[in-house]
């Protein structure tokens, strides 16, 4: 099976994809394309399954990725750093050309940026922590300060969970009204009465509020496309043991 990458209008041709299970060597639980170092498959399958993502989107390119932790925090790309001295953060922009700024979920949103006449990227990984904490602020800001023009950013949010997915307590709730009470419309009641949300839309909100005025959401659902995403909370909620993680990308062509 090919590598399957979805694209997205708003960010051109520049080179960028978001990636699912397909195409990888990968086996068992994490059947597929598992990027995820985190996760417990064999090492020489994820080295392989990151030359193969690689490798279909920008041959030759360096993979850059960052130790996540559901920050706001941003850093900047000037080369790809070794896997055990990865920064700690959650998005990384970036003016070099031939970096691949990679991020890993399952089940967050990840969002890739681009002022592509400026020759700026940016890539965020966008949970609800982050979201909430402002990681797509950070990282328009970011890019702006190394010379984006913001009205010309363009942002895409890739695939995530969606609310018919993402059932949440009413504290989860809460946290988010106590920021703004206008949150209230990213939430909506199930049929079971409780409160589900929709990271993907407020994640879009956050966007547009600081500025970017192209922001396309590719609205496929991790948890529900079990035979293209990987998905923490299906993993969980199965009982499984393990669970992998799927990559976003994008690059300035070298």
């Amino acid at each position: 099976m090919n590598v399957e990458i979805v694209r997205a209008t708003s960010l051109g041709a520049l080179p960028h994809g978001f990636f699912g299970r397909r195409g990888g060597v990968s086996a068992g639980e994490v059947a597929g394309l598992n990027i995820g170092y985190g996760s417990n498959d064999d090492r020489a399958a994820i080295a392989e399954n990151r030359r193969r993502a690689v490798d279909a989107l920008l041959p030759g390119a360096k993979l850059v990725t960052v130790h996540q932790v559901h920050s706001a925090d941003v850093v900047f790309a000037s080369a790809a750093w070794p896997q055990d001295e990865r920064p700690h953060a959650d998005a990384m922009v970036t003016d070099r050309p031939g970096l691949l700024l990679g991020i890993l979920t399952a089940d967050c949103a990840p969002v890739l940026l681009a002022d592509e006449e400026a020759g700026i990227i940016g890539a965020a990984h966008a949970g609800w922590r982050g979201a909430l904490g402002g990681v797509t602020d950070a990282t328009v800001e970011a890019m702006v300060r190394l010379g984006a023009d913001r009205n010309a950013i363009a942002a895409a949010v890739g695939p995530c969970i969606a609310k018919a997915s993402y059932e949440v307590d009413e504290a989860f709730r809460d946290r988010f009204l106590a920021s703004d009470e206008l949150n209230e419309r990213f939430f909506t009641r199930g049929e079971n009465s409780k409160a589900h949300f929709d990271l993907a839309s407020y994640v879009v909100h956050r966007l547009r509020a600081a500025g970017v005025n192209t922001v396309e959401a590719l609205q496929l659902d991790t948890y529900a496309a079990e035979n293209r995403f990987y998905s923490f909370r299906r993993a969980t909620h199965r009982g499984e043991a393990d669970y992998g993680r799927q990559v976003s990308m994008i690059a300035l062509p070298a």
